[in-house]
């Protein structure tokens, strides 16, 4: 293109840079025609994957917060509420516990108290009747059908392991030997968890051929037979060997995958003593203080 004086004249558009195109169909005279490459294509794909991503896993931290933290305090006001009525009703010279079997209690309500040397001093948490959900986040629950403390036959006790009051969340610390208190409106039952003390083996059984710890499946409910894992026997009420104590728990941490067992035989029982009003005292007798000197707490 020339100029009127024969000269060589570049287009305005050109001189400042910008491509001249022929407008498309239904599109404005003058505006340049951009055609989006692959390339741009992915990164709108790979973007919009990663906003996914990221709400997804702000959708699951929350969740966590949830289960982990948020329903602990949940369970945990429930504890105190159901720790307050049976100390209550101690106070009172109520004993929730009929004098055999289980039948008669509520679920939900609060039976005895539990105390493990092992995971401190201040580890206390009152068990109640029911191993239903709703029991559950109260606290530790008793299986209704099992002994009740210091009976004959297993007295057995579920508990969450992570959240809802997570009251069994460091039964794998328990080593053989360890003890574990029951406490109830007259009695200390103390049953020490079975094993090998002299090796620390969990896994060597008793003489009815019960472990200290074993992992099985969900549907194993043996566990918690009268004798545990023996269907058929029956426990004898003058032997010694025959009075335990189990506590499941969902493992590993964080899955309902499998279940963490604990077993543990009743090995002494200590009467609690009576004020001068002839009332039940919960103050801790030193043979039972003891038991937490025994492991340097």
């Amino acid at each position: 293109m020339t100029d009127d004086y024969g000269r060589h004249r570049v287009p305005d558009d050109a001189a400042i840079g910008t491509l001249v195109t022929s407008p498309a169909p239904g599109q404005p005279s003058g505006r340049p025609v951009r055609r989006r490459g692959i390339g741009e294509s992915v990164r709108t794909v790979l973007r919009g994957v990663g906003q996914t991503l990221v709400t997804l896993g702000l959708v699951v931290l929350l969740f966590v917060v949830y289960e982990v933290w948020v329903t602990n305090l949940f369970a945990h006001a429930a504890q105190h509420k159901v720790h307050t009525a049976l100390e209550n009703a101690w106070a009172d010279g109520v004993d929730p516990l009929p004098g055999s079997g289980s039948s008669g209690i509520p679920l939900g309500e609060g039976i005895a108290n539990l105390w493990i040397p092992r995971l401190g001093r201040q580890y206390v948490f009152t068990i109640v009747e029911g191993t239903d959900d709703a029991s559950l986040e109260k606290g530790p629950g008793h299986y209704v059908g099992t002994a009740l403390p210091g009976q004959v036959g297993d007295f057995a006790v579920a508990g969450h392991r992570v959240g809802k009051g997570e009251p069994f969340l460091n039964i794998d610390h328990l080593r053989p030997g360890d003890t574990v208190i029951v406490e109830t409106l007259k009695d200390w039952y103390v049953y020490t968890v079975l094993g090998d003390p002299k090796t620390g083996n969990l896994a060597t059984p008793d003489v009815n051929g019960v472990p200290g710890r074993e992992i099985v499946d969900p549907s194993q409910n043996q566990v918690i037979l009268p004798i545990p894992d023996k269907p058929g026997a029956v426990p004898d009420p003058a032997v010694k060997a025959d009075y335990y104590m189990t506590m499941t728990t969902c493992h590993p941490k964080f899955t309902a995958r499998q279940r963490m067992i604990v077993h543990a035989v009743l090995t002494s029982t200590v009467p609690k003593q009576k004020d001068a009003a002839g009332k039940y005292t919960s103050t801790m007798p030193p043979a039972i203080d003891a038991l937490y000197s025994a492991v340097g707490v």
